[in-house]
């Protein structure tokens, strides 16, 4: 009788192992679901894929190298570290969801029943937030050549707002997508950034990043998808400010014309908090001291943080150039308890997104933030723009190197958001001596 039993157990066992690992995989009802939900929103017409993946017949046609890039975790494009922060809108694979299309492509790529396809999400049309409610364009493209070094061009776009506006997200929207590295945002009240718009030829004027008396409002990067920010707040953008635009272009081996387009979306009312931004190491680490010597693999930046009053961390995300290979921000409370704040284990200069916090992250009074940044300038690294290897130094060049976390954050309580903003220009400069 025991014997009976227990083959029975095994039999049963073994059976149901053996359907948990052998049950038929299809697209309709176990891949669909995968796709649409983590690769369609930019693989579709006028995104930033370069190919669509909307249907049974999409899919299938790269299908091997979705199984390939997807086991890779190269794509969906997700970098931080899974344990290190929770996130909004994450695009991450489970192990499971890899192992399904895994065993799709290994088995024939059976279609299923198509009266099981899920229906394709509901995307907006062009715009990714929905309809803006101001939108403004270049006047004119600009040309970018086929080689040469890279441009930084800096656009005005007169707004034109007969009143005070609080902007919750900017969605941008390149033209010529391959050569537009990144864009910086800011806000000029003076009118003198108009001014130096030439009427004629060439739209815009030169010189990076940082605009004498104009306000930083945020930026855009490759890889980077629009989103509202959290906890209803808002940017100021005052009546009357023009927006520049400080383009960062690297040619692409083709010529193009980049005519870029911007929306804008209004809060409905003035945001009770003010959101506040800072970097580690400021400035995108230009008194850091980078200056890596050729063949160098571990090269590391290190920076302090220390938070004046009580703050609640809402974004985060990084920037660098080609050879940096990790970062990672870490919050030690002056309890003596830390927080991981992201470790990005992986880092592509080609996606740099911004991260927004499921919950915001709560942090008092004196804790430190400590940040660091790997950087690999060896042979080994396939992404060093140098073969053989040469000596990199900070600088705007996309094979120059620069490298910071950006932190968005708001003050516990708003009467210390004075405090909070002088701490965020990140003077005096407190870091560690680089490796």
């Amino acid at each position: 009788m025991t014997r009976c039993l227990l083959a029975v157990i095994t039999l049963f066992g073994l059976c149901g192992i053996a359907t948990a690992q052998d049950t038929p995989v299809n697209f309709a009802e176990h891949v669909a679901p995968i796709i649409f939900d983590k690769c369609a929103a930019c693989h579709r017409p006028d995104e930033v894929g370069p190919f669509s993946l909307l249907t049974y017949s999409d899919v299938r046609k790269k299908a091997k190298i979705i199984q390939r890039v997807t086991e890779q975790r190269s794509m969906p494009p997700w970098h931080p570290e899974h344990g290190h922060g929770e996130f909004r809108n994450e695009r991450r694979l489970n192990d499971a969801q890899i192992a399904t299309i895994k065993r799709w492509v290994e088995s024939g790529m059976a279609e299923g029943d198509v009266a099981k396809l899920p229906k394709l999400p509901a995307f907006p049309a062009g715009w990714q937030l929905g309809k803006p409610d101001l939108v403004v364009t270049m006047d004119r493209a600009f040309q970018v050549p086929a080689t040469g070094r890279d441009i930084y061009r800096n656009f005005v776009l007169p707004l034109n707002l007969k009143e005070d506006k609080w902007v919750t997200a900017v969605e941008l929207r390149p033209s010529a997508r391959s050569v537009v590295h990144h864009v910086l945002y800011f806000l000029d009240t003076t009118g003198k950034s108009r001014a130096k718009e030439p009427k004629t030829g060439q739209p815009g004027f030169g010189g990076a990043g940082l605009q004498f008396g104009a306000r930083s409002v945020g930026g855009w990067a490759a890889g980077r998808t629009a989103e509202h920010l959290p906890l209803d707040l808002g940017l100021h953008f005052p009546k009357g400010s023009d927006l520049i635009l400080a383009s960062h272009f690297h040619p692409s081996g083709k010529a193009e014309q980049e005519k870029t387009t911007v929306g804008l979306y209004f809060a409905k009312k003035k945001p009770e908090r003010t959101h506040i931004v800072f970097q580690a190491p400021p400035f995108f680490g230009i008194a850091a001291g980078i200056n890596i010597p050729a063949g160098k693999k571990d090269y590391k930046v290190r920076a302090k943080h220390k938070v004046p009053v009580d703050i609640e961390l809402v974004t985060i995300h990084g920037h660098a150039h080609y050879i940096c290979r990790t970062m990672k921000a870490v919050a030690t409370l002056p309890d003596g308890s830390t927080k991981s704040l992201i470790s990005i284990p992986k880092w592509d200069f080609n996606w740099q997104d911004s991260y927004t916090y499921k919950e915001p992250v709560k942090l008092p009074k004196g804790t430190t933030i400590d940040v660091e940044l790997t950087y690999d300038n060896s042979a080994d690294n396939a992404a060093n723009p140098f073969n053989p290897p040469k000596q990199i130094r900070w600088g705007q060049q996309s094979t120059d190197e620069m490298g910071s976390i950006i932190f968005g954050c708001v003050a516990a309580n708003e009467s210390e958001v004075g405090a909070l903003r002088k701490s965020s220009l990140g003077l005096p400069f407190k870091l560690k001596q680089p490796n």
